[in-house]
């Protein structure tokens, strides 16, 4: 019994009376609770299997006590007291039965989403990924990593998307699976990156220009004309000029928005196409190609991707893909 309030009133002939109205307190389940803690479904779970809170302690590494407490929090957050005493025993309430396999099931399922991905196989693997590639990688990788990705997985497609600028978003958003390209300052410090390989710049002419035959010199190579690749279309943006020396002057006599263009040009005209020497290799056939006669730096090519996607077994599949493509042009 509890005390919910006291009153005086006026009895007969003006007496004062105390009186105190009591309640008989029952059990009260059922309680809402905002945000139900989840890690009462693995309690629960132990507590309907073993039929004790002793048992269920003892399994679960718990106090008597703790586990007491627990079921308390069940008991609440159900609406219904699960176990009861039964003897020196308790025994399920026909809610706690009907509960007990779903459960279970739940437990079993969130333990193998928390579980490391196993028996991962890329044979059926049913997917589409888009990559963002560089310049002149479809050209020369595109087709090798089109068949290599084809015989691991055939219901595999890669999508292959232009590259025009240096922008991470596209990784960060989920809209690109794999990037290829040069690591510069500007990326973002959370995309993840990996070498594929080390390139040079090279200059390339058509095999009737007169440069073709030896090796210019350096002032021959600034005299002549050159056709340069540029993104934005202005010279001092020219992707080659991070890698040559400071303040070069070159003929510039057009620019391009990429390699296929300028070697396009190249191979018709009297220029000079300074160019990644690996990353256009197919694209050159038939051309002349001659090392830069001044210092050039060297670069490397690597692949980009967000963090999200490090654990995902079939992106490291891709990935691996990637990595031996290049490995094998190299070869």
């Amino acid at each position: 019994m509890a005390a919910i309030g006291r009153w005086r009133v006026l009895g007969h002939g003006g007496t004062r009376i105390d009186c105190i109205i009591y309640v008989q307190r029952t059990p009260c389940y059922g309680a809402v609770m905002s945000a139900p803690d989840l890690n009462l479904l693995l309690t629960l779970d132990v507590l309907l299997a073993e039929g004790s809170v002793a048992g269920a302690a003892k399994r679960l590494n718990l106090s008597a006590s703790a586990m007491s407490r627990a079921l308390a929090r069940l008991r609440e957050t159900t609406g219904d007291p699960l176990l009861v005493r039964a003897g020196r025993g308790l025994v399920p309430t026909p809610r706690a039965l009907r509960l007990r396999a779903q459960v279970h099931q739940l437990v079993v399922d969130a333990e193998g989403v928390l579980r490391p991905e196993e028996g991962f196989d890329v044979s059926q693997l049913h997917r589409v990924f888009t990559l963002r590639t560089s310049d002149g990688f479809v050209e020369n990788f595109g087709a090798k990593l089109t068949k290599r990705v084809a015989k691991d997985a055939p219901f595999v497609r890669l999508n292959f998307m232009q590259k025009i600028d240096k922008d991470s978003a596209p990784l960060r958003d989920g809209r690109v699976d794999l990037e290829t390209g040069v690591v510069e300052e500007a990326l973002g410090p959370e995309v993840r990156t990996q070498a594929l390989f080390r390139d040079r710049l090279i200059g390339v002419v058509r095999p009737a220009h007169p440069l073709a035959a030896g090796k210019p010199t350096a002032q021959q190579y600034k005299d002549a004309a050159h056709v340069v690749v540029s993104r934005t279309g202005v010279e001092q943006d020219a992707v080659d000029l991070p890698f040559l020396p400071a303040n070069l002057k070159r003929k510039v006599v057009s620019i391009v928005g990429g390699f296929s263009a300028a070697l396009s040009l190249a191979r018709e005209l009297n220029v000079i196409a300074t160019v990644p020497e690996r990353h256009t290799e197919t694209l050159r056939r038939g051309l002349a190609s001659f090392p830069l006669p001044l210092p050039a730096k060297a670069f490397t090519v690597s692949m980009l991707w967000h963090p999200r996607m490090d654990a995902d077994p079939a992106h490291r599949w891709l990935r691996t893909c990637v990595r031996e493509t290049c490995a094998e042009r190299r070869s």
